[in-house]
């Protein structure tokens, strides 16, 4: 405290008082994880290293981006998912890898209903969700409806979302930012301190206008009438305890930006503002759990701002050709900028003698590896981030070919605290991320 005459003003957490408060300082920082999905499979050529353990002096081409943070950086080879393969009927290449790319299982294909399987970051939310305020969240760039290139409502449904709640309900990701602010600092966000206090209030004097009045007729009441109106007031409390807490979160929370206003046309600007909104949840542990669906499987989007006005998806069919599989590359390549910018973001949020990266497992990767051959295979995966220093980064892991992408989700539930016997296809867990 700053202490003058009959006033005291509070300090915010210094540097310099960390040597006092090391004795009070809270275990463990919770670790967070996330899963960033990119569409229509990567130029595998220029994304793997030609070795195996450290990362060479040059990475790839499609990787240069992230090569100030390599050292916080894992790449993970031969993982798959056998579930995106035409085993059975099933919703198409596209929908396969994305619709099953966290549950592990093969999404059915069905004019009547929806089907695929809960998915891991689900699985997770259901058992430490509610530690947070909100259990997860889904977060998007592209809708196939609005893009235009959805052939039907099944595919719609694989291709625009990772996470199920079950192996009907899906959750579909919110791509307008003005929507994910409002939703994680609330509608009063945006409002000044003198506004706020006056919402806080108002709201209290209605609710305590409702119970003075509840009360006053309590003494009216038989007894069945009595239990009734006990029950109304308990459902108040409640309502008044989450108003409460809301306005407590949004009072400390600042997410240090303007409420954003529609969708960006320009993707990097909209790419960057939803992942700030991420870090800010993440410091202020809003949630812990997160799916960020790029944008969706098949998407057909152009990046003129890079001068590729071809469709992305219709590039990856390339057959060969040179000049599209070098397309292919530039968009690969502006993807993994746009995460890589992100990873920096992480980086430079301080959490005690760390940093919000380094106690968080940030996944990037894709449902196909060949986008032309619509492969399943040694999916490109890469995971930022030290999980609370478990993960040891900046290198190369080569699992066994054909090692199931559930063996990976099995360890990385494990190290969110959520143990689980079977999930997927499942065959195990992986060993090696903790090794130096």
């Amino acid at each position: 405290m700053l202490r003058g005459a009959g006033a005291a003003v509070a300090l915010p957490v210094l540097d310099a008082m960390a040597p006092a408060f090391a004795s009070q300082l809270p275990g463990p920082k919770p670790i967070r994880m996330a899963f960033v999905y990119v569409p229509n499979g990567i130029d595998m050529k220029n994304w793997t290293p030609a070795n195996e353990g450290a990362f060479p002096a040059e990475l790839p081409r499609i990787l240069k981006p992230l090569d100030a943070y390599r050292n916080d950086i894992t790449l993970l080879s031969n993982l798959t998912h056998n579930g995106g393969r035409a085993l059975l009927d099933g919703a198409g290449d596209h929908g396969r890898c994305c619709g099953g790319y966290l549950s592990g299982v093969q999404p059915r294909k069905s004019f009547v209903d929806i089907k695929a399987g809960i998915s891991m970051d689900q699985i997770v939310a259901n058992q430490i969700g509610g530690q947070t305020r909100f259990p997860s969240l889904e977060v998007g760039l592209e809708d196939a409806r609005q893009a235009g290139d959805c052939d039907s409502g099944y595919s719609c449904a694989y291709t625009n979302n990772l996470a199920w709640r079950s192996e009907t309900q899906l959750l579909p990701p919110i791509l307008d930012p003005r929507s994910l602010f409002e939703r994680l600092f609330g509608t009063g966000a945006e409002l000044s301190p003198e506004a706020k206090a006056r919402q806080g209030k108002y709201r209290r004097s209605i609710l305590d206008f409702i119970m003075g009045d509840t009360q006053k007729l309590e003494a009216t009441l038989g007894p069945t009438d009595r239990r009734k109106l006990d029950e109304y007031m308990s459902s108040i409390r409640s309502i008044e305890k989450q108003l409460e807490r809301a306005d407590k979160d949004t009072q400390q929370i600042n997410p240090g930006m303007d409420k954003p206003y529609g969708i960006p046309a320009d993707f990097a600007e909209h790419f960057k503002l939803m992942t700030d909104m991420i870090t800010v949840a993440f410091q202020a542990d809003l949630s812990r759990v997160v799916t960020f669906l790029v944008t969706r499987e098949g998407s057909s989007r152009s990046y003129r701002e890079i001068g590729i006005p071809d469709g992305h998806h219709p590039l990856t069919h390339h057959q060969g050709k040179l000049d599209q599989i070098e397309k292919v590359t530039q968009i690969n390549t502006y993807h993994v900028a746009q995460f890589a910018g992100w990873v920096e973001k992480l980086k430079a949020a301080k959490e005690g003698d760390s940093n919000i990266l380094d106690n968080s497992m940030i996944m990037y990767g894709a449902g196909l590896s060949d986008g032309n051959r619509h492969t399943h295979e040694d999916l490109p995966t890469i995971i930022a981030g030290r999980a609370g220093g478990y993960i040891k980064p900046g290198r190369r892991i080569s699992f066994r070919r054909e090692t199931p992408m559930s063996n990976l989700y099995l360890t990385m539930m494990d190290r969110m605290g959520v143990h689980v016997e079977h999930f997927g296809d499942a065959t195990g867990r992986v060993a090696g991320l903790d090794l130096a």
